[in-house]
């Protein structure tokens, strides 16, 4: 994209350059803010071998679960296996290279990544499996491992609301992993249920700013609820 509007008209434009054995950061939080159709569009494109990096993967047959079902992953950074009997499966078979990590040292790889940051220190994993083969530091008599940042070829985020230029508002919990996965990669592509112009957002209102985005689309969405829970009156 050049200039100032990052508006495209296909999905497919939207990710022109993703090719196989790429990593992709996806934003999302189970069902929550995922950006299903650029999901979609990469399972219709049949890239493969990609390197996923997401909070969870989604369920069986909906979100990130669909390429894990073609066998479109071959490694996934999480911190949650979630609702998705084949992840596990793939995992437990070792079909399937994943590498789980805490959850907020997940978030800031992630926002490091996009801070420029190559690694940072943090206490979470010491003395357990995730903190084994890592650099150890004492700061003020407590033990820290050191842990890299993550930066991706692709970053797919969801998000509310957006102008032309890209900034963009998220809604309540779906802002979840999206804000900080929108910075960390090399290309962002930004799928919104509404596209106003430039000018209709108030600039406290805005979450992520549009320098981080390289291309943004209009979609419709089905929103898929992970996990229904009912009262009884």
């Amino acid at each position: 994209m050049s200039g100032f509007n990052k508006v495209v008209s296909s999905y497919q434009e939207a990710l022109a350059g993703l090719q196989d054995n790429m990593t992709v950061i996806a934003g999302g939080f189970g069902l929550c803010g995922i950006p299903e159709n650029l999901i979609k569009e990469i399972q219709r494109q049949k890239i493969k071998g990609l390197t996923l990096v997401s909070n969870n993967c989604g369920v069986d047959d909906f979100g990130l679960g669909l390429l894990l079902g073609e066998r479109q992953i071959k490694k996934i950074v999480a911190s949650y296996v979630g609702e998705n009997a084949e992840f596990e499966r793939q995992m437990m078979n070792g079909e399937l290279d994943v590498e789980l990590t805490p959850q907020g040292t997940l978030a800031e790889k992630m926002r490091a990544g996009g801070a420029g940051i190559p690694a940072f220190y943090t206490a979470t994993g010491y003395g357990t499996p995730v903190g084994e083969g890592k650099e150890v530091r004492e700061f003020a008599g407590r033990k820290y491992i050191l842990e890299e940042s993550i930066r991706g070829d692709f970053a797919i985020i969801k998000a509310y609301k957006a102008d032309t230029y890209g900034n963009l508002v998220f809604r309540k919990t779906a802002r979840n992993f999206n804000p900080m996965a929108a910075t960390a990669g090399k290309i962002t592509v930004v799928e919104v249920e509404e596209i106003v112009p430039v000018g209709s957002l108030d600039p406290d209102e805005i979450h992520t700013p549009g320098i981080y985005v390289d291309r943004l689309i209009q979609g419709s969405f089905e929103k898929r609820i992970e996990q229904r829970t009912l009262s009884q009156s």
